[in-house]
């Protein structure tokens, strides 16, 4: 049997592979080992949960808090919030764990429930393999005063918005901003927060109607943000995705800034004020070698993680770094935040221009970004990707032709059947020549 957690929670169609049942399972499952501590001590332990407003969220949602209050947790429903939401307000309410139910940027039929640990951690993988454990059990079942009571978390937006106003180094008074809400959970607190915070906006996006997520919009669609950042002349737009744990960009001509950029802004930013801990940011191997190389010449090492956020933490824990992200707008303040926070970006990169008085196209050009190529290689045997003589030959090979002006990434995916090859060079042509034959030589080697 394969494992129910993915690498961010349990995703799949709603009334697919999750089903009400499942839901109500997991929440009773979660709760025996999330809430040991205090159930041990006969106590009541306290969840929060939140979702994102797919239409499957009402119910998954529902399952949810019936599993966990029928399990004996005290359950505060924050309703319609982030991710990095629910994850700041377990840590400032004090709760024993939290559950978001998203399936982030995956279109409004998927869905999914990401647990969080007290303090507002994501879970080892020790710890979901107990939750998956634990349903294979009979489930806790307390009865008469020992039942979880349910509870509208009725302040929770005012706190997380009071949260992120105090995170900011300055006001954006006198900023032109178009929000794209991608008919998202951040809807409703993103134009708020950046109203608050002195901005003049323009929102997108921000009608959900559960069915409309992701849809056209958000950071997976920028074409409408970026024809209305020009349209009302604005100097610059933001995009979250459906569950608000990103933040791509586009600055007043209409590029798009992507989370590399954003990464090397911050970090300048951050090294300044004195702010970046050992002058470290943290990134995974899919970032651009362009950030690695700006970075350098500003006295800013970059060390690199596999890819997902999950493994930034990690690294960024074990050091104590105060940033780190992925290319995709997923960035991490440890100052402020325990996950990404599309919000917290957005608004530290607005305050950027703000502060700076320059253009977020100036700010951004910090950064050279390499031409780079990906192809994604379907029907070979991705096991024998790294243990095939004639591919590491073709790798060094290329390697050594391009030398410190580019770089190869050869790797099997870790969530589908292929291998992904990824060139960065000096030049497109060079990029799409190498990558090319690479792709070529896993072809013969590895096809079924």
């Amino acid at each position: 049997m394969s494992r129910l957690f993915g690498t961010d929670g349990v995703r799949g169609l709603a009334n697919g592979l999750l089903t009400a049942e499942l839901a109500l399972s997991l929440a009773q499952a979660a709760a025996v080992v999330l809430g040991h501590e205090q159930m041990s001590e006969g106590k009541r332990p306290r969840a929060v949960l939140a979702r994102d407003p797919r239409a499957s969220g009402e119910f998954i949602g529902a399952a949810v808090v019936a599993g966990l209050a029928s399990a004996g947790v005290d359950v505060y429903d924050a309703g319609v919030l982030p991710t990095p939401a629910a994850a700041f307000l377990i840590a400032d309410l004090g709760a024993d764990f939290g559950v978001m139910i998203s399936a982030s940027h995956n279109p409004a039929p998927d869905n999914g429930i990401k647990f969080f640990a007290r303090g507002g951690t994501k879970l080892a993988d020790d710890v979901e393999d107990a939750i998956e454990s634990q349903l294979q059990h009979d489930a806790v079942r307390p009865i008469g005063v020992d039942v979880g009571r349910i509870q509208r978390f009725a302040d929770a937006e005012d706190r997380y918005i009071v949260h992120l106003l105090g995170t900011l180094p300055n006001r954006l008074d006198g900023l032109k901003i178009v929000l794209d809400c991608a008919h998202g959970a951040a809807s409703g607190c993103s134009p708020q927060v950046f109203t608050d915070a002195g901005a003049q906006i323009t929102v997108i996006g921000a009608e959900p109607d559960g069915l409309n997520i992701n849809e056209g919009v958000g950071s997976t669609h920028l074409e409408l943000l970026q024809e209305t950042v020009l349209a009302t002349g604005s100097d610059l737009g933001i995009a979250h995705d459906g569950d608000a744990d990103r933040c791509l960009a586009v600055d007043h001509e209409g590029n798009v800034i992507d989370g590399d950029q954003i990464m090397a802004v911050l970090a300048l930013a951050q090294k300044a004020s004195g702010e970046l801990k050992d002058d470290v940011l943290v990134a995974t191997i899919m970032s651009n070698l362009g950030l690695k190389i700006a970075l350098r010449n500003a006295g800013i090492t970059v060390r690199e993680t596999g890819v997902g956020d999950r493994y930034v933490l990690e690294e960024m824990r074990r050091g104590s770094y105060t940033l780190g992200g992925e290319q995709s707008g997923h960035v991490i303040f440890s100052k402020y935040a325990t996950t990404g926070d599309g919000l917290l970006t957005g608004l530290q990169l607005a305050a950027q221009v703000a502060k700076t008085g320059k253009s977020l196209k100036e700010l951004a050009a910090v950064m050279t970004k390499l031409p780079q190529i990906m192809i994604n290689v379907k029907n070979v045997d991705k096991n024998r990707a790294s243990s095939t003589p004639a591919i590491n030959a073709a790798v060094a090979k290329a390697e050594s032709e391009l030398g410190d002006t580019g770089r190869v990434l050869l790797r099997p995916s870790g969530t589908e059947a292929l291998v992904r090859v990824m060139v960065e060079a000096g030049d497109i042509e060079t990029a799409e020549r190498i990558c090319n034959d690479l792709v070529s030589v896993v072809k013969a080697e590895l096809s079924l």
